[in-house]
């Protein structure tokens, strides 16, 4: 039940308002004052509050709106008023009021209005989990010297529009870099919009970057925008660049120099204003030696180099990471969170990661979804290096189809990880169709990344 706080001068409306809102199910208190309407707040959570401009002796509206804010109050706030101007709505609606009600009130508008004042908080509530629970999801953990340099560089780059080349082993974080120079940018409030060069048949590739129109091939039925059309003003993330096809490089030269580019079978251009994020596991100077990979595309991409450390390069981190996955997955499976012993913890770094960070997170994972103990000594740890789990974290399921589920669970997550999570390749080695293996992710509760 929402609560409604009504603030306002005259009995009568207190009195009328009161028996509205609590006749349509709303919880309801009222006082005279804009003192009392902030002890009131500071004693209760109220959805949505009524305030009157107008308030007698003491403090009046604005005011009292101007300190509920600077107390920290998320509460809707509705102005009303019977000596309202322009004026007065424009700085009430500043200050961070949903809206300006005049007198006398129509009682079926002001209770529309409350309504959609308390959706309306409900909504940017919701956002506000998401943005945290983001935040937490793609957070870059660690307080070693590596990682304190490259939050400085990401610092220092982000508020530019220059392109940037992320380089790094298999699962060092790469998209994570990506994400937070978005988040740092003045595009942050545009979407981040990613795409996988390795994880599209390259025949798709060139439709997934500029769309096509209909009947460009076939198959194709109607016109479909490509990413970089998505991701106008706002950031473009390609992963795995150094996977790319030599015709789509060229394309993507173009698109670089003169930010556009015609949609498959089109020959109309369309302008784009995109910031460009690249990501490889690959030496791209390699491909360029061997003819696989634009000297000058190269140069386009890499205005601005990113070099990410392996995780046994930041053995220091790993403690803060292992909690970080704990916390994280223990919440997910709604479990208690494990103890890590020291010798736990020491193994963990005497282990050389060969799939960096991405490895340890599947290896936390693991533990809190098999190990039935609280407290994780070393002999609880996976054995390094395969699927097999060691002797003491044995299945204990209470049937077979849990346990089948654990298993193939496990069998999935190595799998993902051996392929650098394409979900294509792992598939493809499994023996199964790509949409069946999609399926039975989604299923078992394991994210597509």
């Amino acid at each position: 039940m929402s609560s409604v706080l009504i603030v306002d001068d005259e009995p009568g409306i207190r009195e009328t308002l009161s028996g509205v809102l609590e006749d349509e199910g709303f919880e309801v208190a009222a006082v005279a004052t804009g003192e009392a309407c902030l002890d009131a707040l500071r004693e209760q959570t109220f959805a949505c509050v009524l305030l009157d401009i107008w308030l007698g002796d003491g403090i009046d509206g604005l005011e009292t709106l101007q300190k509920l804010r600077e107390e920290g109050s998320d509460a809707a706030v509705v102005m009303i008023s019977g000596h309202g101007n322009i004026e007065t709505a424009v700085r009430s609606t500043k200050l961070g009021a949903f809206d300006f009600i005049e007198k006398p009130l129509s009682l079926e508008r002001t209770l529309v209005t409350v309504k959609n004042a308390i959706r309306q908080r409900d909504l940017e509530r919701s956002n506000e989990q998401l943005q945290k629970e983001l935040a937490e999801e793609y957070a870059m953990v660690g307080d070693s010297v590596a990682m304190r340099a490259l939050r400085k560089q990401i610092a220092i780059v982000a508020p530019s529009d220059g392109r940037v080349l992320i380089s790094g082993e298999s699962g060092t974080g790469k998209e994570l870099v990506a994400r937070a120079i978005h988040a740092q940018s003045k595009r942050r409030g545009a979407p981040f919009v990613e795409i996988n060069s390795a994880a599209i048949p390259e025949e798709l590739v060139e439709s997934e970057l500029f769309g096509h129109v209909k009947g460009a091939f076939s198959g194709a039925a109607a016109n479909k925008k490509g990413k970089f059309e998505i991701a106008d003003g706002a950031t473009l993330f390609l992963d795995e660049i150094g996977d790319m096809s030599p015709r789509v490089q060229a394309k993507m030269l173009r698109v670089l120099e003169e930010q556009r580019f015609e949609p498959v079978g089109s020959n109309t251009p369309v302008k784009v204003d995109v910031r460009v994020i690249s990501a490889t596991n690959k030496r791209l100077d390699d491909l360029i030696e061997n003819g696989n990979f634009r000297a000058d595309l190269f140069y386009r991409l890499n205005v601005i180099p990113f070099q990410i450390p392996p995780l046994r390069d930041r053995v220091e981190d790993i403690s803060a990471l292992v909690e970080h996955f704990n916390r994280k997955f223990s919440a997910d499976y709604a479990k208690k969170p494990k103890e890590f012993s020291p010798e736990a913890i020491e193994s963990l770094r005497n282990y050389t990661w060969p799939g960096n960070v991405r490895e340890l997170r599947n290896t936390v994972e693991r533990v809190v979804i098999m190990v039935a103990k609280q407290t994780i000594d070393a002999d609880d740890l996976p054995e390094f290096g395969s699927s097999e789990e060691a002797p003491s974290s044995s299945f204990r399921f209470p049937s077979f189809k849990a346990a089948t589920d654990a298993y193939q669970r496990e069998f999935i997550l190595h799998k993902l990880a051996e392929h650098d999570g394409n979900i294509t390749k792992a598939a493809e080695e499994m023996g199964v169709d790509r949409s069946h293996l999609y399926r039975r992710m989604r299923n078992l509760g394991i994210n597509a990344k």
